[in-house]
């Protein structure tokens, strides 16, 4: 067996192409161009280039861009305050926190200072729990760009068995939770499970993303499983071993050009959708005024 590849560049392209029509209509009827705040604290390289990769595209889009690089040195107390003052700025319609963040921040605190209509990156636990309960609220980029992936290759997800590898609160979890309200059953692994091979050749999906190179191998994998590669490692390689695993699944996603399009797909999606009730919300007339 030889795998088909789930491509995520031209469905990505389609998504982006989408919210600029969105965001267009939204200047022309209203005078609000969606704009997404990125916030990066210190230089590393790969995180730069990420979020210049993000500005890119939302240029391209027509949504506008902000971008905040606070020194390495940047404290909790200093960052939640550069989200605050985000989250209370009118023209800001979503934030971004690049992540991982210094060792030294509290992560989950400066997440949680992001105001949850504004949390297009979906990494709040307001977000996380509208996600799970089925409320509204904006999805976790990366689980909910692998939910539109599996959507658009036609993937049984009802009834079947998904196995996600990690437990991240933006990736791993999140994943599970998407995967279990289309109905899959679905077992979470980590670093502590005990026979995870065993495991994962029970799966029909695969969701892999332990930032480990190469760490699932083909010997894993059930013939014909759905295969998604959320990892990202030095060398363009992915969590899955992809010449092993090709050979055994039915679908998987490459890395790169898989996973990580749709995820800044869904990131400018939301911040026009973020822009679109926000700007509901500031034309509301108040009852009982003129």
């Amino acid at each position: 067996m030889t795998a088909e590849l789930m491509v995520g560049t031209e469905l990505a392209a389609e998504m982006v192409a989408r919210a600029g029509v969105r965001a267009e209509k939204l200047r022309e009827s209203v005078g609000v161009q969606p704009c997404l705040a990125t916030v990066l604290v210190g230089d590393d390289p790969a995180s730069a280039t990420y979020v210049r990769m993000k500005q890119n595209r939302s240029k391209k889009a027509g949504i506008g861009s902000r971008s905040v690089v606070l020194p390495a040195a940047t404290t909790t107390d200093e960052l939640v305050a550069a989200l605050t003052e985000l989250s209370n700025d009118p023209e800001v319609h979503g934030i971004l926190l690049q992540h991982p963040v210094p060792s030294h921040i509290d992560e989950r605190a400066a997440f949680e200072a992001i105001d949850p209509r504004k949390d297009v990156d979906g990494v709040t636990m307001h977000g996380f729990a509208a996600m799970a309960f089925g409320e509204p609220g904006f999805r976790s980029c990366t689980p909910g760009g692998i939910m539109r992936l599996l959507e658009a290759y036609d993937v049984p997800i009802s009834g079947a068995h998904a196995v996600v590898i990690g437990r991240s609160p933006i990736l791993g979890k999140p994943a599970g939770m998407l995967l279990l309200a289309s109905d899959a059953t679905v077992t979470y692994t980590h670093s502590r499970t005990v026979g995870l091979p065993d495991i994962v050749r029970t799966a029909d999906i695969v969701v892999a993303a332990v930032g480990k190179a190469n760490f699932v191998r083909g010997d894993w994998l059930k013939p014909g499983a759905v295969v998604v590669d959320a990892g990202y490692n030095e060398g363009n390689v992915g969590d899955v071993h992809f010449g092993e695993a090709s050979e055994v699944a039915r679908l998987i996603t490459p890395v790169p050009g898989g996973v990580g399009p749709m995820t800044i797909a869904l990131l400018l999606e939301q911040t026009v959708d973020a822009a679109e009730a926000q700007s509901e919300t500031a034309v509301q007339p108040v009852v009982g005024l003129a």
